[in-house]
């Protein structure tokens, strides 16, 4: 689990239909461990941190996601792995969890909340499903303005079922899953709010071709001849993620944690599938449509705050390429209990490890978003090279990235007790040519035997993040995470901690590597219940 604005989900099991067949989800695992040992391997580098921007959990809407504003120039992309969807990780916890209801609690929607998802007997390649949100803290507080349910009437009753025939304490969201092929879906969602359409209705498309091993049967790709007089191809892409998505409104999120509506979000995104070390890369073309707004912007008219400029609308073309190296410091070498496997097939090696990855990111603007490409520098200075060409209402960006990690883990989490204590520090730097130029002026300085300036070690600054995860009994362990921003110009208090989350987890032993979350975030005041796979 990320921090709370950066937070990861890793790619689900395509095949594990969450329907009427669900009984045979074990064996439905089994087989789709056994035929994707290398995607599983590949899929950990995702887990221990991605240089990719990655979609964010939360519970402000049905579809629990809200996607990271831009953060130039890092690239923001969708191909980062898929997830469950929120309907089926509710019928998940229905089904195997013994858990009839779901809370999650936000106070952008009125407080506590409870989900629950009903499914409809489609074929297996086919999920279709209606999930029910109900506003608990809206219906306490209505019936306690109720006259005669405080007055303690007989009518205590009838008063209640009155409140809960109330439909604006209700929201619906229709969703369609329908699996093309074993390596494509095609989802679509509908989403209304306190019961009317023409209240605030979320829609989403969404095309996702996953990656697939470089020795799958040539023969799977579906081709017909060119003779054919309806000749069209459809490729198959070894080792690639495709996605393409539309989404009205789209919800986003900034570093501040403020959310931000675009009326019409479009999107296609196409990444190699990242390895262990090596080369990777990545391609995404953004169309934001229409003025942004802040989310529930009614309920906050006072306030003026303008949008992020990535967000404005344009059309944007990104492409970066990074090489990822990873190092074994030490690992463990004591045997595993045979008795027990794991909690976590992840998390079964004891060891401490660093990983390294640097790279570089372009980015053309097109239309109003190209307003981010002047060269005008915030108050941390955004440096990398920029071109902004107003005649043609256009911009070009280009800058180096890089990211160092230290992980180091104690235990197998096999025993009952205290048999898991885990850490994780990352330090990014997603200015390269700005971290350039402030090393190379604090070192001139030193040469020269003068003091650098503050802005000189400002700039060298990293971003930090870290974990710490503890297991507490058996498959249960507590997490903690949150990142910490340096600013050496506040001589006072020159690190700040921000984006704390804290976590309780439930490790799923029999799907190896799974687990059910249950996550709060002091800044936001959100809570969340959701379902994570292959992530460390």
């Amino acid at each position: 689990m990320e921090p709370k604005n950066v937070r990861v989900f890793s790619e689900p099991i395509q095949n594990q239909r969450l329907t009427n067949n669900f009984g045979n989800l074990e064996v439905q695992l089994e087989t789709e461990r056994r035929q994707k040992t290398t995607a599983m391997n590949r899929l950990r580098w995702v887990g221990e941190g991605d240089i990719w921007e990655l979609d964010m959990s939360t519970p402000v809407t049905l579809e629990a996601t809200a996607r990271a504003v831009s953060n130039d120039p890092l690239p923001l992309g969708l191909s980062r792995g898929t997830r469950l969807s929120r309907p089926k990780q509710a019928e998940f916890f229905h089904r195997f969890m013994a858990t009839p209801l779901i809370p999650s609690f936000s106070p952008l929607h009125g407080g506590l909340s409870l989900q629950k998802v009903l499914t409809f007997p489609f074929p297996n390649n086919w999920f279709v499903s209606l999930l029910g949100q109900f506003d608990v803290q809206r219906f306490v507080s209505e019936v306690k303005k109720t006259e005669a349910f405080v007055r303690g009437s007989a009518s205590r009753l009838s008063t209640l079922g009155k409140h809960l025939k109330d439909t604006s304490l209700y929201a619906l969201g229709f969703c369609s899953e329908l699996l093309l092929t074993p390596e494509d879906t095609l989802l679509l969602t509908y989403d209304t709010y306190k019961c009317d359409p023409n209240k605030n209705p979320r829609a989403k498309a969404v095309f996702n071709h996953k990656a697939i091993p470089l020795l799958s049967k040539f023969s799977q790709c579906d081709c017909i001849l060119l003779s054919d007089c309806y000749c069209f191809f459809f490729f198959q892409f070894p080792l690639h993620t495709l996605t393409a998505e539309a989404v009205w409104p789209g919800l986003y999120v900034d570093k501040d944690g403020e959310y931000w509506d675009v009326p019409l979000s479009v999107a296609i995104d196409l990444a190699s599938l990242p390895a262990e070390s090596g080369l990777s890369y990545h391609l995404c073309l953004h169309h934001p449509s229409g003025t942004p707004k802040k989310f529930n912007s009614d309920y906050d008219v006072d306030v003026e705050v303008p949008p992020p400029a990535s967000l404005l609308p344009g059309l944007s073309l990104k492409s970066a390429v990074s090489y990822r190296a990873n190092m074994d410091l030490w690992r463990g070498i004591t045997p595993k209990l045979e008795a027990c496997k794991p909690y976590d097939i992840f998390l079964s090696s004891p060891h401490v490890s660093v990983s390294g990855i640097i790279g570089s990111v372009m980015t053309a603007a097109f239309g109003e978003n190209s307003v981010r490409t002047k060269l005008e520098k915030d108050s941390e200075g955004v440096g990398g090279f920029s071109l902004h060409l107003p005649s043609v209402n256009s911009g070009f960006m280009a800058d180096a990235l890089g990211r160092a990690s230290l992980t180091a883990q104690y235990g197998n989490f096999q025993k009952l007790f205290f048999d898991l204590t885990r850490f994780h520090a990352r330090l990014d730097f997603p200015h390269g040519l700005r971290f350039l130029t402030g090393a190379t002026s604090v070192a001139q300085e030193l040469l020269n035997s003068r003091q650098p300036s503050l802005e000189a070690f400002q700039k060298i600054c990293p971003e930090v993040a870290v974990s710490l995860q503890q297991q507490i009994v058996g498959p249960f362990s507590l997490r903690a995470e949150s990142g910490i921003r340096i600013d050496l110009k506040n001589g006072s208090n020159p690190m700040t901690i921000h984006n704390t989350v804290f976590a309780v987890e439930y490790a799923l032993q029999v799907l190896a590597s799974a687990k059910a979350v249950a996550w709060y975030s002091p800044k936001q005041r959100e809570f969340m219940i959701e379902l994570r796979f292959y992530e460390t």
